[in-house]
């Protein structure tokens, strides 16, 4: 049995092995409470998308600003270090995630583009979404997704990961050759590795509302 953390889903999940008795896996996790507890309350507190929260998108800090407007569409403006949203709405926060969706979409596709042009390939399929376990994935045929909350992270991050992952349309492994590749098409390989290695982890909280 283990307890293992998923910091994205701020939760602790226990792994039970086949044939396993569920009482004594319950007792198992109750014989770790305090260590649950303190593995959650480690965890960064969450930034939902309120007010004059500070956002940093694509490298570049900006103040969140809520305006509320009588007009049911939503509008959306980013300039001089704010990112404003003009709406009707008591909680836009949904509209909010599919706006920079939408701006993940086009800015990290570009550069995956970009650098799969260099290894003289294509992608055949770009998609950006929530993952829940790793941050991309690409296969040798050109089919490549991404975590959208990587536009959180500073561009060095994300410039690293859209290396690791166009560098896997030339080797589907982790080999060395891969490695070397990977740090070739990156533009600051060990500061990007390292930063996601540390911070990748808090990206989850961004637009997620904090436990009661």
């Amino acid at each position: 049995m283990a307890l293992r953390l998923d910091s994205r889903a701020r939760r602790i999940n226990l792994v039970i092995p086949k044939k396993s008795s569920l009482k004594k896996a319950y007792e198992f996790a109750e014989s770790y409470q305090d260590w649950i507890e303190t593995k959650i309350n480690e965890l960064p507190s969450p930034i939902p998308f309120k007010n004059n929260v500070v956002l940093p998108i694509l490298g570049i800090a900006h103040t969140l600003r809520i305006e509320k407007i009588d007009l049911k569409t939503t509008k959306f403006e980013i300039r001089n270090g704010e990112f404003i949203v003009k709406t009707c709405l008591d909680d836009p926060s949904p509209r909010i995630s599919r706006y920079l969706k939408s701006i993940a979409l086009q800015e990290l596709g570009k550069l995956s583009h970009d650098k799969a042009t260099k290894l003289n390939r294509k992608l055949s399929k770009f998609v950006v979404r929530d993952m829940k376990s790793r941050w991309g994935s690409c296969s040798t045929d050109g089919r490549m997704t991404l975590s959208w909350r990587l536009i959180f992270a500073p561009m060095e991050a994300v410039d690293y990961v859209i290396s690791h992952e166009v560098a896997h349309l030339i080797h589907p492994n982790h080999g060395s050759k891969f490695w070397t590749l990977c740090e070739k098409l990156s533009d600051n390989f060990t500061a990007g590795h390292s930063w996601m290695q540390k911070n990748g982890s808090n990206l989850g909280r961004y637009g997620e509302t904090p436990l009661l």
